[in-house]
């Protein structure tokens, strides 16, 4: 007996919210393999619906990839071809789709892909900020310490970044950005990307922050933000001291002090701050001794 021919594993990228985004390949590759692997098998539904694909469906997400992997590679060899997708976009971006393709190139099953839209390239190509260099860095980590320690990793990053950010999470993530790059950064912040309310919000890192202080997050938002300038000139720790006594020996407060040095070296004013008040605490300390030296 022939032993069956292995099929295929097609990546099918799907609408990001525009259903006439999907392709005429895609919509055929849907409608003539065996069987559909989705992330939501619900929201699946309802696009096969549209487009009259009768396929039937088999769930894999994040929560059964372990067991779906070896039953799909099992399907895969006996001949059948099965289409991944997920609820949005391109398949294996920010989601568990990998796992199942390099399963199938360490097994010989052909992996082919079908392109579609994927929501960090749509919100980076309508940007505004530079696309020669890009590094797409997807979702950052829910917990506060990690992400600070992540971002302080990206901090002299040159290249245009590219990020994912849910609504609930929204503020916090801009305001470590801005204690980490700076407030003058340039972002924008996409979302609702190819539906009818699509968004674009331009500016930088602070204006960001003040923005979403009054208006609540909705959605999940696309983060485009500028890379770091080499030109910036870089400070020796002693230099930085050295411009903040100049500008507080005129009377001027840490926190003001620290805000014009920012502003004038694109610097974290968080970190300047912190170093106006160690100078300040310094300051007292040596007009205590000279108190104390003065009664003696």
């Amino acid at each position: 007996m022939t032993e069956a021919k292995p099929g295929v594993l097609y990546i099918v990228g799907t609408p990001i919210g525009n259903l006439e985004d999907m392709t005429f390949r895609g919509v055929r590759i849907l409608q003539s393999v065996d069987f559909i692997a989705a992330e939501d098998t619900r929201h699946t539904g309802k696009l096969l619906k549209h487009f009259q694909v009768n396929t039937p469906q088999i769930s894999y997400h994040e929560h059964n990839r372990n067991s779906r992997v070896p039953e799909l590679l099992t399907r895969l060899s006996e001949g059948k071809d099965i289409a991944l997708v997920n609820d949005a976009g391109v398949p294996g971006i920010s989601d568990p789709g990998y796992e199942l393709v390099k399963a199938c190139a360490e097994n010989g099953i052909t992996v082919v892909p079908i392109p579609g839209p994927v929501a960090a390239i749509t919100a980076l190509s309508a940007s505004g900020i530079s696309t020669d260099k890009f590094v797409f860095e997807g979702f950052l980590s829910s917990k506060a310490k990690q992400r600070r320690s992540h971002l302080e990793l990206l901090k002299l990053e040159e290249r245009t970044l590219v990020f994912y950010e849910s609504p609930h999470r929204l503020r916090s993530t801009l305001q470590d950005m801005r204690e980490i790059f700076g407030d003058d950064r340039q972002i924008v912040l996409a979302r609702e990307l190819t539906k009818i309310y699509e968004e674009f919000w331009r500016g930088d890192i602070a204006g960001a922050c003040s923005y979403y202080e009054t208006k609540a997050p909705i959605g999940e938002h696309t983060l485009v933000v500028a890379g770091h300038y080499p030109s910036q000139q870089e400070y020796t720790q002693d230099e930085l001291i050295e411009k903040l006594e100049t500008i507080m020996n005129r009377g001027i407060s840490p926190s003001q002090a620290s805000r014009q040095l920012a502003a004038l070296t694109s610097l974290p004013r968080r970190q300047l701050y912190q170093l106006a008040l160690n100078l300040k605490n310094l300051d007292c300390e040596m007009q205590d001794t000279k108190i104390v030296n003065l009664e003696n």
